[in-house]
């Protein structure tokens, strides 16, 4: 699947590409497996902004997605595959033999017609077929897997993403992310064979400020042309450095170089090489 380009026709055309959707078979959801979204803005109960620069954006449904897939030893029939605006990824519905629907994530190259099946057993190494760690080859590539056994999948969901299945030993698997992280995971959690489908997600260029109020995302102000009242790097005459040894928040806090992971993690123990800063 390609990015799609236009002529230069206009400022907003000159950069912005486009996702053509060549391999979304349908553009409408089904009806009993879409729930409406509660749209908070990025506010609290109280109505406090909590989270900033949230706000206005297109309508959307959430689309109900199995991620536990636990109707086991059952083929489910690929019907259709559909675009899914909370998510970068496309959602496939499948079909099982009672004429239930339900929506999974769909891995690179799987398509309308092709089964797919969910087995503690294993089976037939094949794209979408979502199978226990120990029963998976070393080396795959794998997706949508979860952390504890029947929690449902955790990692690897995002457009494109692809973990590495690097070995299988006492009791755990040892999985490689994309970010070089290394982690163990017990061997009798379940992932999906494959790689996440839309790999082309991160070319795409929203090219103009309109797409990404579109998204839900309101315009953000540098804090060196605000006040000194309102924002640390506020203030001076004229184009002024933000005058200070490292950039800060508003609120004060160094907001560069900052480690955000909470010390003595539940999950410590299960990282064996830590992500490249």
């Amino acid at each position: 699947m390609a990015v799609k380009q236009y002529k230069p026709l206009t400022p907003g055309r000159r950069f912005a590409t486009v996702d053509p959707m060549n391999d979304v078979t349908t553009r409408d959801p089904l009806k009993q497996l879409v729930i409406s979204k509660k749209r908070t803005n990025g506010r609290d109960s109280s109505g406090q902004i909590r989270v900033r620069h949230r706000g206005g954006g297109a309508a959307r449904n959430i689309r109900i997605v199995d991620f536990r897939q636990q109707r086991l030893n059952e083929l489910a029939t690929v019907k259709e595959i559909e675009y899914d605006p909370n998510r970068s990824a496309r959602i496939a519905r499948v079909q099982f033999p009672d004429g239930q629907f339900r929506y999974i994530l769909a891995p690179d190259g799987l398509r309308v017609g092709m089964t797919v099946v969910s087995s503690p057993t294993g089976g037939e190494i094949q794209v979408g077929n979502r199978f226990p760690l120990k029963h998976i080859p070393i080396g795959s590539l794998v997706c949508n897997i979860e952390l504890k056994p029947g929690q449902g999948g955790k990692m690897g969901r995002s457009a494109g993403t692809s973990i590495q299945l690097m070995s299988i030993d006492a009791g755990f698997a040892q999985l490689r992310l994309p970010s070089t992280e290394e982690r163990l995971v017990p061997e009798s959690c379940f992932a999906t064979i494959g790689m996440i489908s839309n790999p082309d997600h991160r070319h795409h260029v929203l090219g103009k400020a309109g797409r990404r109020r579109h998204k839900g995302w309101r315009p953000s102000v540098r804090g060196k042309v605000m006040n000194p009242v309102d924002h640390p790097h506020g203030g001076g005459e004229g184009k002024q450095p933000i005058g200070m040894k490292f950039p800060k928040t508003p609120w004060g806090a160094h907001a560069l170089g900052v480690y955000t992971r909470v010390n003595k993690k539940y999950s410590d123990s299960a990282i064996l090489h830590r992500r490249k800063k």
